[in-house]
């Protein structure tokens, strides 16, 4: 695993490893392209789960001495496919997905609002490869994670009071996992419930737009 010059995580690493803690034994998970497949190697040995991918498979697992070099997940990336493990055509991938099989869905995001509004799947104006499965994905899956970097790389919030880009679903993300904080959707709205090691509130107060309680057990 890649890492800072220093050796410790990355922000992407950081996000990847706090997803991890959500992910529970027995669940069919759906790791969308990029941060997202950095989660399997923070995962707990102990717990077994099954990795779907809208392309058609489930059962993934990392590349192995005996890859196929046909075989990748949705992102295009090489992967492996687990003793047991089974492809299938699209129709059958997303009717897993559309029928609500899938028990936690794990995307990055550009933007998601006070609302619980996703918007990732593409900025007006520059290249989009294609949707994806990314709309089936928010509104059949039983748990939305967005596993984003809190800021896009111009330092404008990506935690927002009403996203401004192209909605992907409306009021479907459950939590959002940053480097900086994790915050989940109750029945009162946005809440912060926890810090990363050495933020402050005010650093992430001054990084999001959108308004939310505070739900943190030191507090």
């Amino acid at each position: 695993m890649k890492r800072s010059e220093t050796g410790a995580l990355t922000a992407k690493q950081k996000i990847a490893k706090r997803v991890a803690q959500e992910i529970r034994d027995g669940d069919v998970v759906n790791l969308g392209i990029g941060l997202p497949t950095l989660i399997p190697a923070f995962l707990d040995s102990r717990i077994d789960i099954q990795i779907q991918s809208e392309n058609g498979f489930i059962g993934l697992t990392d590349v192995n001495e005996q890859t196929d070099k046909d075989l990748v997940n949705a992102g295009g990336q090489p992967t492996g496919l687990r003793p047991g493990g089974s492809y299938f055509d699209s129709s059958v991938s997303f009717a897993l997905i559309r029928g609500g099989h899938v028990d936690v869905s794990v995307l990055g995001g550009l933007e998601v609002d006070e609302q619980g509004n996703l918007a990732n799947w593409m900025v007006p104006g520059k290249m989009v490869p294609g949707m994806g499965g990314a709309m089936d994905l928010v509104t059949g899956a039983k748990k939305v994670i967005i596993a984003m970097e809190h800021c896009a790389k111009d330092g404008a919030a990506k935690i927002v009071k009403r996203c401004t880009l192209p909605l992907t679903a409306v009021g479907v993300v459950s939590m959002i996992v940053t480097e900086l904080a994790v915050f989940r959707f109750a029945e009162r709205g946005l809440e912060l419930i926890e810090l990363a090691d050495g933020v402050d509130l005010d650093t992430v107060k001054a990084k999001t737009t959108a308004s939310f309680a505070v739900n943190l057990p030191q507090l």
